[in-house]
């Protein structure tokens, strides 16, 4: 019971019993506009053979008399159908015709009308009903001519004997459809409620189920699924930065506290102390450097800066990034290079893709030692057009990236250099992945034999 009452409570089944309503409603109308048309065909086409039975007998009477009248009512009432005769004398009695009875007072109004009569079978003696014609014959003599009603009786049963049968398979299928429709959908969302209740329980790795036909379900259970992935993505991104934070920043925390201590066990001369608080103030710029580079990452990653969106020409980004990096680049030892031909329009936040590039810029130059001995190497950023979307690369001629290191490289605190002793903690690679990654963009490292090419690739911006 407790099962049929949900399965009633059903939004589908109850839309389900709307549309066969619905459907029985139109049915039932059109039903009812046949039957009043066919009725009205019926009446129309007995009042016309009326008519034209009745001018029959007139001429016959003018041509041949009333005798001619007279045997041309009787046979024509001896003749099988739901035709009427009756031929009367002035005094109202019968003279021929298949007519046993009228009430009192019929004659006397001539015209059309409805009446009730007994047929001249005396073994049916039901009152029936039938729709006449009176005319006075010249003499005084009068005729009656009509057609029994039966007939249209006879079809109004079988129109309402179809309406009700209809109705009948209507409701049956209509049920038994919303059932069936109903109960699979209250499978799906079952086992979508399951999945869900297990995905609240923690397990993030659940997917809602899909059928593979393409429906509503599976396209909103699809959309469901890439949310849960990205969740996921970034639990675990958020599991891997607790734990990282409790590792790598564990290490400058002690320095921090030892440096502290030493300073304090120790009687320091001021310029000594002031020697020992620089060091502790540059280490403290260096944490929040990192915490800022994380709480950076963690915002973009949560598609906080998208609402920035707005659109941007790629190419003055690059140009002013070059413009910046210029003489920092050359102090340091490197040629920087700009390859920016053509306008690339996207949906972009201009500063945080600066930052993203500004960051790449920084690699390439801190990891690429120029030898003295040798032309100054060039760090080379190209922008261009390819397939409609725009392809940034940001190319050095280092010592490049391992394929086996390339996907790990982008994670939070990945350092390959296992010396550290360049300064750093790790998050620039992941900041450009969030930034790129926020603008619907792809970002790959590739080898530049010799150096490492990072290129990005994000969608053009609609027409205006």
């Amino acid at each position: 019971m407790t099962r049929l009452v949900r399965l009633i409570r059903t939004t589908a089944f109850r839309l389900s019993l709307a549309f066969v309503a619905l459907a029985a409603l139109v049915a039932a109308t059109l039903i009812a506009v046949i039957s009043y048309q066919a009725q009205n065909l019926l009446r129309e086409q007995s009042e016309t053979a009326l008519k034209e039975e009745i001018d029959a007998l007139a001429t016959t009477y003018r041509t041949t008399g009333l005798r001619g009248l007279y045997l041309a009512v009787t046979r024509r009432a001896n003749r099988p159908g739901a035709y009427l005769y009756l031929l009367t004398n002035p005094q109202g009695q019968p003279l021929a015709g298949n007519l046993l009875s009228l009430q009192p007072g019929i004659l006397s109004d001539l015209g059309p009308r409805l009446i009730t009569y007994s047929h001249d079978d005396p073994s049916d003696t039901r009152q029936r009903e039938a729709s006449v014609r009176i005319v006075e014959m010249p003499g005084g003599f009068r005729l009656v001519v009509g057609r029994d009603l039966a007939e249209q009786a006879r079809l109004r049963a079988i129109v309402v004997n179809a309406a009700i049968a209809a109705g009948i398979v209507v409701l049956a299928f209509g049920l038994g459809g919303g059932s069936l429709v109903a109960m699979r959908i209250a499978r799906r969302i079952d086992d979508m409620t399951a999945s869900s209740h297990a995905i609240m329980a923690g397990d993030l790795s659940k997917r809602l189920p899909l059928s593979g036909s393409g429906d509503e379900f599976d396209r909103l259970g699809g959309s469901v699924n890439t949310m849960l992935a990205r969740i996921e993505e970034l639990m675990h991104g958020l599991k891997e930065v607790s734990d990282n934070i409790a590792h790598d920043l564990k290490t400058p925390l002690n320095r921090l506290r030892s440096r502290v201590e030493g300073a304090l066990r120790q009687t320091l001369t001021s310029d000594q102390a002031r020697e020992e608080l620089s060091a502790v103030l540059s280490e403290t710029d260096g944490l929040i450097r990192t915490f800022d580079a994380l709480l950076l990452i963690a915002r973009a990653e949560g598609g906080e800066g998208a609402a920035g969106l707005a659109r941007i020409d790629l190419r003055d980004v690059v140009n002013g990034i070059g413009d910046l990096y210029d003489v920092v680049a050359e102090e340091a030892g490197f040629q920087l290079m700009i390859e920016a031909p053509g306008s690339a329009v996207i949906r972009g936040n201009r500063e945080l893709l600066a930052r993203a590039l500004s960051n790449l810029i920084d690699n390439a130059i801190k990891f690429s030692r120029p030898a003295a001995s040798l032309p100054p190497p060039t760090i080379t950023i190209s922008l261009a057009l390819v397939d409609g979307q725009t392809r940034l690369s940001v190319s050095d001629r280092g010592p490049g990236i391992l394929e086996a290191d390339r996907s790990r490289v982008l994670e939070r605190f990945v350092r390959l250099e296992k010396s550290r002793s360049q300064p750093g903690a790790g998050l620039g690679l992941s900041l450009v992945l969030a930034i790129i990654r926020l603008h619907h963009g792809t970002l790959l490292l590739e080898d530049n034999q010799p150096g490492l090419r990072v290129v990005i690739t994000m969608p053009l911006a609609a027409p205006a």
